[in-house]
């Protein structure tokens, strides 16, 4: 058996040392990421494909024509299962909306307005300053409803959601057929089942319990857009990248005005350092 020395030589150790730290940078991550992936469960969500949004990236803008159609396709599909709890009507002045818009918008709402002498729930017409409406009173409900699952709420989805925008959107889109069940004639069936949910590699487990949500021409758009299912799900998923971050466009903006400020204060601290120091011999 060889004898291994008690200590490498000095030249060795820098080169050693050095390749341990640039190990990451030399594929260290891809490896870690390839590992990571190869120990991920089965039943994992598939990785959503990376889509072009408007809403991207540091200069991004949300299209509020799409959002407006997105609010459409929610309040005509998504609103009968899912929430906005943290969406009040006002807020929809941010997509463009007028006050009196708004005001229109909120009355095509009911909302809950205490009891009668009866007992009976009592509603009204929503106004600018209510929260959108829970589609059911209690998870109880919610569940009754469902199958035993609870629609979650979509005021934070995209931030929350792994996947973020792309995720939703390859949800929404993602619905495959199934092989659930053989029949007697040992011809197999692709309709999804209801008990066992329904197919959809970007859902946990692949299966998730709300069937197929959008259709051709579920909605119908006032700009003449042609309500497809594809073109549904990219604008309820803009829309809910809106809501989740209504904000963002300022912050963009205020973040381009802060930069360019101190592009142009950094410009005048080296004009007065030269000039200050101008008349000091090299």
């Amino acid at each position: 058996m060889r004898s291994v020395p008690a200590r490498w030589p000095v030249r060795v150790r820098p080169r050693l040392l050095l390749a341990l730290l640039l190990l990451p940078a030399l594929g260290g991550a891809d490896m870690a990421r390839e590992t990571a992936q190869a120990a991920a469960p089965a039943d994992a969500p598939a990785h959503a494909p990376v889509q072009n949004w408007s809403f991207k990236g540091p200069f991004g803008h949300f299209d509020l024509a799409a959002v407006q159609r997105g609010y459409a396709v929610f309040a005509g599909v998504c609103a009968s299962c899912h929430s906005l709890t943290q969406v009040q009507f006002s807020d929809f002045g941010g997509i463009g909306l007028t006050q009196e818009q708004v005001a229109a918008l909120a009355a095509s709402w009911q909302v809950a307005a205490g009891q009668d002498a009866e007992g009976h729930l009592r509603h009204r017409k929503a106004t600018p300053d209510d929260a959108l409406p829970r589609p059911y009173a209690d998870a109880d409900a919610a569940r009754a409803a469902n199958r035993g699952a609870v629609p979650p709420d979509l005021s934070r989805i995209t931030q929350v959601y792994p996947g973020g925008a792309d995720r939703v959107y390859a949800l929404l889109t993602g619905y495959t057929a199934a092989k659930n069940s053989v029949t007697a004639a040992g011809a197999e069936t692709h309709a999804a089942l209801p008990e066992m949910g329904f197919a959809n590699p970007y859902a946990i487990g692949h299966r998730t319990a709300m069937p197929p949500p959008l259709r051709d021409n579920a909605v119908l758009y006032a700009d003449g857009t042609q309500p497809t299912a594809q073109q549904e799900a990219r604008d309820v998923t803009t829309f809910l990248a809106w809501v989740s971050s209504p904000h963002a466009d300022d912050k963009r903006r205020q973040g381009v005005g802060v930069v360019l400020y101190l592009c142009f204060l950094a410009c005048l601290l080296v004009i007065l350092k030269r000039r200050i120091w101008s008349h000091v011999a090299k």
